[in-house]
C-alpha cells in the first residue's frame, strides 16, 4: 500500500519591504495623473470606519451635497464607484446602453475610443466620430452624425487627457444632442473642478470623474452623476445590466438608502469627502481662475523656452499640457531622465510624439510649476534640445506676477 507524499510547506517569498522599494526622496507627481494629494486627504485615507454605520451615512450625505456643487447639478443621482475613472465610465455606459442602442462616440484620442469599446461590449451599435489630431469636435461635425446616424446616446470627453485636447464646444454639442432626443455622457476626469462644467445648464445626462486628477484625491474611488432623465431610463431598462458591481440600481442601495451593496472603499470615500470639502472651501470660481492662471503661465514658459505646444490654442486643455518633442529626442528618455535626475514625474503619451505635464488640483501651485519647468527645460537641454531654460522660467514668473 502506498501513501500519498506529505505536501511540503510552501515558504514565504523573500521580498523587499515597502520602505526599500519606495524612493528615499519622493517624486513630484506632475504627469497626467495621479496627482499629489493634500495632507488632509492623505490623513482621511488612513481611517477605517463601519461602511454601514451612522457616521458613514452622514459622510455620504455630505459627499453627495458637495458633489452636486462640483457637478453643478440639482439631480439627486450622485453615486460613488469603487474603481478608477474608467469604472465610472463603464457604469455610465452599461446602465444607459442596451443591446442594440445606437451610440455615437466622439473621439479625440484614447479615452474617446475607450467609450466606444465599452459600448460595443454591452451590445451597442457604435459609430465613432474621429476628430482631427489636436482639434476640438465642431458642432457641424456632430450635427452631421446626429442627423445621419440618429444615435440614442452620445459620448464625449470634455478634456481628452491622452491628447490634451479640450472639447470647447461641449455646451453647444450637448444642447444639440438633447434636441435630437439623445442622452449625453461626458468624461470629465481631468476637467471637473479645473475648468467650468455645468451639468444641468448644458443638458448633460451623465458626468463621470476619477478621484486622482482634478479633485486631488486618491486613485481608485470615482464619482458619477446621472440626470433625472437618465435615471428614468435606467429604471425603465428591460433587463439588468450585465455588470453586477456597476449596476446603478444596486449601487443606489448604499449611496441613497444606507443599505448594503458591497463593502464600500471606506478610506477612499473619506479621502474623497475631504478632497471635495477643499474644493468647496476654495470655491469653483477661485479654483478655475487658479488653474487658468497657472496653466497659461506654464504654457508661455514652455514657448519662451523654445518648445512647441501640442493642439491648437483654442482647443488646448489647461489641466494637461502637451509639449511636442523635437526630432532626435526620445520622449521615453525625457520622462526617465527628469524622474531620475530631478525627481519630477511627467507623462509620455498614447502614440503621439509629445510629453504631458499635469495642471490639476495640487499640481497647480506656483512652487510646483517653477520646479517642474526648470527640471523639464534642463532635461531637454541635456538631451540636446536647443532651449533657453532661463527665458522659460523668467516668462513663467512674469505671467504669474502679472496675473496677481
Amino acid at each position: 500500500m502506498t501513501h500519498a507524499p506529505t505536501p511540503t510547506m510552501i515558504h514565504p517569498p523573500k521580498v523587499d519591504s515597502l520602505d526599500s522599494l519606495l524612493p528615499s526622496e519622493p517624486l513630484l507627481m506632475m504627469g497626467a495623473g495621479p496627482v499629489p494629494i493634500p495632507y488632509r486627504v492623505a490623513q482621511a485615507n488612513s481611517i477605517v470606519i463601519n461602511h454601514l454605520g451612522e457616521t458613514m451615512a452622514r459622510v455620504i450625505d455630505q459627499l453627495k451635497a458637495m458633489a452636486r456643487y462640483v457637478f453643478q447639478t440639482e439631480s439627486p443621482w450622485i453615486l460613488g464607484v469603487a474603481g478608477p475613472g474608467s469604472a465610472a465610465m463603464e457604469m455610465s455606459v452599461c446602465n444607459l446602453v442596451h443591446p442594440g442602442t445606437r451610440v455615437l462616440c466622439v473621439c479625440n484620442g484614447y479615452f474617446g475610443r475607450r467609450f466606444a469599446d465599452m459600448a460595443q461590449r454591452v451590445g451597442g451599435e457604435v459609430e465613432v466620430l474621429t476628430i482631427a489630431d489636436g482639434e476640438a469636435a465642431t458642432l457641424e461635425e456632430v450635427r452631421d452624425q446626429l442627423e445621419r446616424f440618429r444615435p440614442e446616446v452620445l459620448t464625449i470627453a470634455q478634456g481628452e487627457t491622452s491628447s490634451t485636447v479640450f472639447n470647447r464646444y461641449l455646451p453647444e454639442i450637448a444642447q444639440l444632442a438633447r434636441s435630437h432626443g439623445c442622452y449625453v455622457i461626458v468624461d470629465a476626469v481631468c476637467t471637473l473642478s479645473t475648468m467650468p462644467l455645468k451639468m444641468d445648464a448644458w443638458h448633460i445626462d451623465a458626468v463621470i470623474t476619477g478621484g486622482q486628477k482634478g479633485l486631488s484625491s486618491i486613485p481608485g474611488v470615482s464619482l458619477i452623476a446621472f440626470s433625472n432623465r437618465a435615471w428614468e431610463r435606467i429604471v425603465a431598462r428591460p433587463h439588468a445590466p450585465p455588470q453586477w458591481c456597476l449596476d446603478a440600481r444596486l449601487a443606489e442601495q448604499f449611496w441613497h438608502k444606507a443599505s448594503y451593496h458591497y463593502t464600500a472603499p471606506v478610506s477612499g470615500i473619506l479621502a474623497l469627502h475631504e478632497a471635495l470639502h477643499l474644493v468647496c472651501t476654495e470655491t469653483l470660481p477661485e479654483r478655475f481662475a487658479r488653474h487658468l492662471r497657472c496653466s497659461i503661465g506654464l504654457q508661455r514658459g514652455i514657448e519662451a523656452m523654445g518648445l512647441r505646444l501640442y493642439s491648437t490654442q483654442a482647443s488646448r486643455l489647461n489641466s494637461v499640457v502637451g509639449i511636442e518633442v523635437p526630432n532626435g529626442i526620445d520622449r521615453v528618455e525625457v520622462c526617465k531622465r527628469i524622474s531620475d535626475r530631478y525627481r519630477v514625474e511627467i507623462s509620455g503619451s498614447f502614440g503621439l510624439n509629445i510629453v504631458r505635464i499635469g495642471q490639476m488640483g495640487e499640481q497647480c501651485r506656483a512652487h510646483n510649476l517653477f520646479r517642474t519647468l526648470h527640471a523639464f527645460g534642463s532635461t531637454m537641454k541635456e538631451l540636446g534640445a536647443q532651449v533657453d531654460v532661463a527665458a522659460g522660467v523668467a516668462e513663467l514668473e512674469r505671467q504669474l506676477q502679472g496675473a496677481l
